[in-house]
Order: structure tokens, then C-alpha cells, then sequence
């Protein structure tokens, strides 16, 4: 029998068994592939089931049904979610009522997304629609957040700012001890225990530091490195989404860090930090998208930082990235696969390099 009874159509899942694909396995392949051979990989960090706090749920109305869930592997095809094994229960509890709702809003016409992450004061729900809300929309949207304790529902449409509907309470994350504020929609790390994997990884990788060294952060999101960074040394963080920034700027003004960390603006992507904007960093933090760090690699390297902290979420990307820095002289002090993606191929790892 299977983990789910969605298996083998809903393209969540890729694998029948969660030991069906050798995550450190695959970590090690990707840092061979860079050339770097013999590398210990630590212990695979796995992390529970049914403990996700975030999902990117689609949802189609076709002849008065409301189809809710994720895409067939592959395909267009939504397959509606009637359980999952990975997302927190409470969040699969939200979704028959959900179907509900969006049968009877006028702005959902033919097609949507669903994005739910549950933070520490409840459901926090972004809508891509493809129409425009209605008065109605907006009644039933606010009536559904009462009844299901949701801190907030925004709504878009296309590429438009999204547009705060209701909010009953402040939408709050605590990130290693601050509270943040994210925005509509924002990039959390899957599960808690997920990210907390991630942030031991990446303390335990910093070389030993002063009050007063300084750590340059790239694609800092809202965040979730940042602020276990900062006891640590002087944080000079980065990130392209200016949304991501308020939020991050508010909640370390509210925490008094304004002295020990800063974040700013910066596609890296378009606009990469320069190697002289990194001189004398004693370490590099990064935590880049998908596609890896791309343009910032160059100028990343040709500034020589003794050590870089790589924080990666796809081993393709990590194997590239890491090729740069083995080139450049590094070495590796430490791997660490961590398993926030069950039953996938996907793999979360913090590797950290130095310059012998």
C-alpha cells in the first residue's frame, strides 16, 4: 500500500518509499561532479512527516467543480488533494472548505493559486486570481477568515501588488528569536524543523569570529538566516525582493539591531554584489534560488573570502556553483544533507568552503 493515495499521479511525490532515493548519496555525487573527491557527507538530517508549513497550491473551475491541489508530474492536470502526507494536518483541514469558497468568488474565473503558510499566529493566504474581486469576493473572503482564524488574506491578480483583503491579527514568524512580519505569499523554509536543520548547519560552519567581524548574506529573503547570523558578528545582508526587505528592515528596527546587521535592496542576479563589497568579510553566507548564484559566483570567488557558507536546495545548481569555488583553491570543511522534501528527489544542504 502506499504513503498516499494520491501516489503515482499527484507529482508531489516522485518516490514510493522515503529511502528510495540516497540523499547523501546524491550530495556527494554533486560535490564529485565539482571535483571535490573523498568528501565526508554528515548524517542525512531528516525531517518529520506532515510537519510542512507552506504550499503552492493550484486550483481550476471547469463546469461548476472546483479542482484544488497539486499538478500531475509533467502536466497540466490538477489532482484535486484529499490528503497529503507531507503538508501539516491543520493545513489539509483548510481545504474542503476552501473548494467552498472558491466555488462561489466571482474573481476566479478559470484558473488560480493558493499560497497557505501557516506562521506562529495561523493561516496566512495569498490568492492569484484571474479576475477582478467583486463586493461579495470580499464578504466571503473576510467571513472565511473569521471562521478559520486566518491572520490574513491578500489577493492578486497577474503580476499586480497583492492587495490585502482582511487581516485579524498581526501575521508573525519568529525567526531565531525575532518576530517577523513576512509579506503576502512569502518564501519560508518547508517545516521548522527543516529550517532548523539548515541554521545549525550554517552557525556550525562559521569560522571563529569577533563582534566586530563582518558577514556579508546574499538572497537573505525575510530573514531566516540573518537573525541567527547576528550574534555572531556585523551582518550585511542582501535580497532582491523589496517586500522581503521591509519586512526584514521592521523587524530588526523593532528588535534594536539596527546597529549589528543591515539589508538592503540588490538583484544579484542583475546586479551582482562587486568583489570590493565583499573584501574583508570574514565569511560568505548564501542561500541562493533554484538556479543557484549564477553572475554573483564570479565576483564571489575573485574576492577570495576566507570562508563561504552555501546553502542549497538543488544539487545540479550546488555541483555548478561549488565547481567555481574548487577552481578558486577552497576546500570543504563540511556537508550536510538535510531531507525537507520526503519521497522526492529534491535536496536541502549546507556545504561550507574555505580557503586553506
Amino acid at each position: 500500500m502506499s504513503h498516499c493515495i494520491h501516489f503515482g499521479a499527484c507529482g508531489g511525490c516522485a518516490v514510493a518509499g522515503r529511502s528510495a532515493v540516497e540523499k547523501s548519496a546524491s550530495l556527494r555525487a554533486a560535490l564529485q561532479r565539482a571535483r571535490f573527491v573523498d568528501v565526508t557527507v554528515a548524517a542525512l538530517v531528516e525531517t518529520p512527516l506532515q510537519t510542512r508549513r507552506r504550499v503552492d497550491l493550484a486550483v481550476k473551475r471547469y463546469a461548476g467543480v472546483i479542482t484544488l491541489g497539486l499538478h500531475r508530474a509533467r502536466s497540466d492536470e490538477i489532482i484535486d488533494m484529499a490528503e497529503c502526507v507531507l503538508l501539516a494536518p491543520r493545513i489539509v483541514a483548510l481545504l474542503p472548505d476552501f473548494r467552498i469558497l472558491l466555488r462561489s468568488i466571482e474573481a476566479l474565473r478559470r484558473t488560480g493559486t493558493v499560497i497557505i503558510n501557516w506562521l506562529d499566529t495561523g493561516p496566512d493566504i495569498l490568492l492569484r486570481l484571474d479576475g477582478d474581486l467583486t463586493g461579495p469576493d470580499r464578504t466571503k473572503l473576510i467571513a472565511f477568515a473569521r471562521a478559520h482564524h486566518a491572520v490574513r488574506i491578500s489577493v492578486t491578480k497577474g503580476a499586480a501588488e497583492a492587495e490585502l483583503v482582511v487581516m485579524l491579527s498581526s501575521p508573525v514568524i519568529t525567526l531565531s528569536g525575532i518576530a517577523v512580519e513576512p509579506p503576502p505569499g512569502a518564501f519560508l523554509q518547508a517545516s521548522a524543523a527543516g529550517e532548523a536543520a539548515i541554521v545549525k548547519a550554517v552557525i556550525a560552519g562559521l569560522p571563529k569570529l569577533t563582534a566586530r567581524s563582518r558577514i556579508v548574506e546574499l538572497y537573505a529573503g525575510i530573514g531566516t538566516l540573518s537573525f541567527a547570523l547576528v550574534p555572531h558578528g556585523r551582518v550585511e545582508a542582501y535580497e532582491g525582493a523589496a517586500d522581503a526587505v521591509a519586512a526584514h528592515e521592521l523587524a530588526l528596527r523593532k528588535a534594536n539591531l539596527a546597529g549589528r546587521m543591515s539589508v538592503a535592496i540588490r538583484d544579484l542576479t542583475r546586479r551582482p554584489l562587486m568583489v570590493a563589497e565583499m573584501a574583508k568579510a570574514a565569511a560568505v553566507v548564501l542561500d541562493p534560488p533554484y538556479a543557484g548564484a549564477g553572475p554573483q559566483m564570479k565576483n564571489l570567488v575573485a574576492a577570495a573570502v576566507p570562508r563561504v557558507i552555501y546553502v542549497s536546495c538543488n544539487p545540479d545548481a550546488l555541483a555548478t556553483d561549488a565547481f567555481s569555488l574548487k577552481r578558486a583553491g577552497y576546500e570543504i570543511l563540511s556537508a550536510t544533507p538535510i531531507d525537507q522534501f520526503p519521497y522526492s528527489e529534491n535536496l536541502e544542504s549546507v556545504v561550507v568552503f574555505a580557503k586553506p
